[in-house]
Protein backbone atom coordinates (compact mmCIF):
# COMPACT_ATOMS: atom_id res chain seq x y z
CA UNK A 1 0.00 0.00 0.00
CA UNK A 2 1.39 3.40 -0.92
CA UNK A 3 2.07 5.87 1.83
CA UNK A 4 -0.57 8.53 2.04
CA UNK A 5 -3.23 6.33 0.49
CA UNK A 6 -6.39 5.59 2.40
CA UNK A 7 -5.97 2.88 4.98
CA UNK A 8 -8.79 0.38 4.93
CA UNK A 9 -10.14 -0.37 8.42
CA UNK A 10 -8.93 -3.99 8.29
CA UNK A 11 -5.31 -2.79 8.09
CA UNK A 12 -5.65 -0.95 11.39
CA UNK A 13 -4.99 -2.79 14.64
CA UNK A 14 -6.86 -2.43 17.90
CA UNK A 15 -5.35 -5.26 19.93
CA UNK A 16 -2.84 -3.46 22.16
CA UNK A 17 -5.23 -3.23 25.09
CA UNK A 18 -5.25 0.58 25.38
CA UNK A 19 -6.22 3.34 22.96
CA UNK A 20 -2.88 5.11 23.38
CA UNK A 21 -1.00 1.89 22.60
CA UNK A 22 -3.23 1.28 19.57
CA UNK A 23 -2.18 4.74 18.38
CA UNK A 24 1.47 3.68 18.60
CA UNK A 25 0.69 0.73 16.32
CA UNK A 26 -0.35 3.11 13.54
CA UNK A 27 3.31 3.83 12.72
CA UNK A 28 4.28 0.19 12.03
CA UNK A 29 5.24 -1.14 9.57
CA UNK A 30 4.47 2.14 7.77
CA UNK A 31 2.45 5.29 8.43
CA UNK A 32 -1.21 4.35 8.68
CA UNK A 33 -2.61 7.79 9.53
CA UNK A 34 -1.33 9.69 6.53
CA UNK A 35 -4.72 10.94 5.37
CA UNK A 36 -7.87 12.31 6.96
CA UNK A 37 -9.75 9.28 5.62
CA UNK A 38 -7.36 6.85 7.31
CA UNK A 39 -7.56 8.85 10.54
CA UNK A 40 -11.37 8.79 10.43
CA UNK A 41 -11.23 4.98 10.18
CA UNK A 42 -8.85 4.81 13.16
CA UNK A 43 -10.94 7.21 15.29
CA UNK A 44 -14.05 5.10 14.67
CA UNK A 45 -12.24 1.75 15.09
CA UNK A 46 -10.61 2.88 18.34
CA UNK A 47 -14.03 3.76 19.75
CA UNK A 48 -13.23 7.43 20.30
CA UNK A 49 -16.66 8.25 18.92
CA UNK A 50 -19.92 6.29 18.94
CA UNK A 51 -20.61 4.17 15.83
CA UNK A 52 -21.92 6.07 12.81
CA UNK A 53 -20.62 9.42 14.09
CA UNK A 54 -20.09 11.64 11.04
CA UNK A 55 -16.47 12.74 10.75
CA UNK A 56 -16.57 14.44 7.36
CA UNK A 57 -15.28 17.65 8.97
CA UNK A 58 -11.94 15.95 9.81
CA UNK A 59 -9.62 17.73 7.43
CA UNK A 60 -6.07 17.00 6.19
CA UNK A 61 -4.57 18.90 9.16
CA UNK A 62 -5.86 16.35 11.69
CA UNK A 63 -3.38 13.50 11.04
CA UNK A 64 -0.41 15.71 12.02
CA UNK A 65 -1.89 16.25 15.49
CA UNK A 66 -2.33 12.52 16.04
CA UNK A 67 1.14 11.78 14.67
CA UNK A 68 2.68 14.34 17.03
CA UNK A 69 0.79 12.93 20.04
CA UNK A 70 1.86 9.43 18.98
CA UNK A 71 5.52 10.50 19.01
CA UNK A 72 5.20 11.95 22.52
CA UNK A 73 3.39 8.89 23.87
CA UNK A 74 5.93 6.62 22.20
CA UNK A 75 8.79 8.43 23.93
CA UNK A 76 7.06 8.14 27.30
CA UNK A 77 6.14 4.48 26.89
CA UNK A 78 9.32 3.23 25.22
CA UNK A 79 11.86 5.84 26.28
CA UNK A 80 11.96 5.54 30.04
CA UNK A 81 15.54 5.66 31.25
CA UNK A 82 16.93 5.79 27.70
CA UNK A 83 15.23 9.08 26.87
CA UNK A 84 17.19 12.20 27.62
CA UNK A 85 15.62 14.27 30.37
CA UNK A 86 14.66 17.32 28.24
CA UNK A 87 12.96 15.18 25.55
CA UNK A 88 11.12 13.11 28.14
CA UNK A 89 10.03 16.20 30.07
CA UNK A 90 8.85 17.90 26.85
CA UNK A 91 6.86 14.81 25.82
CA UNK A 92 5.28 14.54 29.27
CA UNK A 93 4.34 18.23 29.20
CA UNK A 94 2.77 17.90 25.72
CA UNK A 95 0.73 14.84 26.70
CA UNK A 96 -0.47 16.56 29.89
CA UNK A 97 -1.37 19.73 27.98
CA UNK A 98 -3.24 17.74 25.33
CA UNK A 99 -5.18 15.86 28.04
CA UNK A 100 -6.47 19.17 29.46
CA UNK A 101 -8.91 19.82 26.61
CA UNK A 102 -12.53 18.87 27.13
CA UNK A 103 -13.47 15.52 25.59
CA UNK A 104 -16.43 15.28 23.20
CA UNK A 105 -19.74 15.61 25.04
CA UNK A 106 -22.03 12.58 24.96
CA UNK A 107 -25.76 12.25 25.33
CA UNK A 108 -28.20 9.34 25.37
CA UNK A 109 -30.77 9.24 22.55
CA UNK A 110 -33.33 6.72 21.40
CA UNK A 111 -31.93 4.47 18.70
CA UNK A 112 -33.51 1.75 16.61
CA UNK A 113 -36.04 -0.28 18.57
CA UNK A 114 -36.26 2.37 21.28
CA UNK A 115 -33.01 1.40 22.97
CA UNK A 116 -30.85 4.21 24.29
CA UNK A 117 -27.57 4.73 22.41
CA UNK A 118 -24.67 7.14 22.80
CA UNK A 119 -24.37 10.10 20.48
CA UNK A 120 -22.14 13.16 20.49
CA UNK A 121 -23.86 16.48 21.13
CA UNK A 122 -21.90 18.04 18.23
CA UNK A 123 -19.25 17.01 15.73
CA UNK A 124 -16.03 16.35 17.69
CA UNK A 125 -13.14 18.76 17.37
CA UNK A 126 -9.68 17.35 16.72
CA UNK A 127 -8.41 18.74 20.04
CA UNK A 128 -11.22 16.92 21.91
CA UNK A 129 -10.35 13.58 20.30
CA UNK A 130 -6.65 14.10 20.98
CA UNK A 131 -7.57 14.76 24.62
CA UNK A 132 -9.24 11.34 24.86
CA UNK A 133 -6.06 9.61 23.68
CA UNK A 134 -3.83 11.75 25.91
CA UNK A 135 -6.01 11.01 28.94
CA UNK A 136 -5.72 7.31 28.21
CA UNK A 137 -1.93 7.72 28.15
CA UNK A 138 -1.98 9.61 31.45
CA UNK A 139 -4.12 6.85 32.97
CA UNK A 140 -1.71 4.17 31.74
CA UNK A 141 1.44 5.99 32.87
CA UNK A 142 0.04 6.64 36.36
CA UNK A 143 -1.56 3.25 37.02
CA UNK A 144 1.12 0.99 38.57
CA UNK A 145 -0.84 -2.19 37.84
CA UNK A 146 -1.45 -1.36 34.18
CA UNK A 147 2.09 -0.01 33.73
CA UNK A 148 3.54 -3.27 35.08
CA UNK A 149 1.62 -5.12 32.33
CA UNK A 150 3.09 -3.09 29.43
CA UNK A 151 5.22 -5.32 27.19
CA UNK A 152 7.14 -4.95 23.95
CA UNK A 153 6.47 -7.57 21.28
CA UNK A 154 9.11 -10.32 21.05
CA UNK A 155 8.53 -10.68 17.31
CA UNK A 156 11.46 -10.09 14.98
CA UNK A 157 11.64 -6.40 14.03
CA UNK A 158 8.34 -5.62 15.76
CA UNK A 159 8.42 -2.50 17.93
CA UNK A 160 4.78 -2.69 19.02
CA UNK A 161 3.84 -2.31 22.66
CA UNK A 162 0.79 -3.89 24.26
CA UNK A 163 -0.90 -4.41 27.61
CA UNK A 164 -0.45 -8.02 28.73
CA UNK A 165 -3.69 -9.01 30.42
CA UNK A 166 -3.22 -12.71 29.73
CA UNK A 167 -3.49 -15.27 32.48
CA UNK A 168 -0.10 -15.55 34.13
CA UNK A 169 1.19 -12.55 32.15
CA UNK A 170 2.81 -14.82 29.55
CA UNK A 171 1.80 -13.11 26.34
CA UNK A 172 4.87 -12.76 24.08
CA UNK A 173 3.59 -11.09 20.94
CA UNK A 174 1.54 -8.06 20.01
CA UNK A 175 -0.67 -10.47 18.08
CA UNK A 176 -0.65 -14.25 18.05
CA UNK A 177 -2.08 -14.12 14.51
CA UNK A 178 0.65 -11.80 13.19
CA UNK A 179 3.96 -12.03 15.07
CA UNK A 180 3.11 -15.28 16.83
CA UNK A 181 2.28 -16.95 13.53
CA UNK A 182 5.52 -15.65 11.97
CA UNK A 183 7.49 -17.11 14.88
CA UNK A 184 5.74 -20.49 14.58
CA UNK A 185 6.39 -20.60 10.81
CA UNK A 186 10.06 -19.67 11.33
CA UNK A 187 10.42 -22.37 14.00
CA UNK A 188 8.85 -24.94 11.68
CA UNK A 189 11.21 -23.96 8.87
CA UNK A 190 14.24 -24.24 11.17
CA UNK A 191 13.15 -27.72 12.29
CA UNK A 192 12.53 -28.78 8.68
CA UNK A 193 15.96 -27.48 7.62
CA UNK A 194 17.63 -29.39 10.50
CA UNK A 195 15.79 -32.56 9.54
CA UNK A 196 16.98 -32.24 5.94
CA UNK A 197 20.59 -31.61 7.02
Amino acid sequence: MALGSATPPYALRFDAGRICLDLLATAHPAERLGTAEALRAWITGAGLVPPRTPLAHADPSWPAGFQELRAHIGLLVRGGEAADAPSYARALWRVNETARAAPPALRAVHGEGGLLVRELTEPPACVALLALVARDAVDLLTDPVAWAAVRECEGDNCPLVYLDTSRGRRRRWCSSEVCGNRERVARHRRRAALARA
